[in-house]
């Protein structure tokens, strides 16, 4: 009876959920985190992930006296913490230098086609893709390396893409004291690829615009400089 009860509890949940995780909304602009989200320490994150990812495998049916098999609760687990969502954590946030503007350049500077991975929420599955990202310096410019570790730091959680656009947007523009921003993100979402409508070919798009990138004439040169060459990439 015990068992029954689980699942019908299971299966309501699922109902109520399902609907809402195939509409891909999104409800707050901050990754949804509990306050004691880092009061357990990596290591003892690693152990308990791997001891319940070892549970999934096993309601599943799988042999896990196989040798391919047996080590896979500890590197999914490892996988999780030290990768694909260490960007939950602050204090894996890159440290983001600032320089003197010496040159003097107040042109756009854009950094295109930065490649990421990073996780849907809702279904756990990857989210594939490339971000461009632009700035108009005033006093202080920054290494473009740096434009790479943000766009990953935000990629490496769970995430909403829109969610993730305005994220990197709002670090770039706190980070570099002025509000010439723009972000704009393409990807391939792996919950429309390989589940559900299974469409292969589409793509999301979403971008992000604040202070002289409100300008069309502005926004059109950034849009220029993404595309250019875009059929030798």
């Amino acid at each position: 009876m015990k068992q029954k009860e689980i699942l019908l509890n299971t299966q309501e949940m699922n109902n109520q959920h399902e609907e809402t995780g195939d509409n891909h909304a999104g409800f707050s602009l901050e990754t949804p985190l509990r306050e004691d989200a880092f009061e357990l320490d990596d290591e003892l994150k690693i152990e308990l992930i791997a001891k319940h990812f070892k549970e999934i495998m096993q309601i599943m049916g799988l042999d896990l006296t196989d040798d391919s098999l047996k080590g896979t609760p500890h590197r999914v687990a490892k996988m999780y913490v030290k990768e694909i969502f260490s960007g939950l954590n602050p204090a894996n946030a890159p440290d983001v230098r600032l320089f003197e503007n010496k040159y003097q350049y107040k042109n756009m500077l854009v950094e295109k086609s930065i490649s990421f991975h990073s996780t849907c929420e809702h279904h756990f599955v990857p989210i594939i893709g490339k971000a461009h990202v632009a700035y108009i310096p005033n006093g202080k410019v920054v290494g473009l390396s740096k434009l790479n570790r943000i766009v990953r730091y935000f990629a490496r959680r769970p995430q909403v893409q829109e969610r993730m656009t305005i994220q990197i947007a709002n670090m770039l523009k706190d980070t570099l004291g002025v509000a010439d921003v723009a972000v704009l993100i393409e990807a391939d979402h792996l919950c429309v690829a390989s589940r559900g409508v299974q469409d292969a070919s589409s793509k999301t798009v979403t971008s992000e615009y604040s202070g002289k990138f409100l300008d069309m004439k502005t926004r059109e040169e950034f849009l220029s400089y993404i595309t250019l060459n875009h059929s030798k990439e």
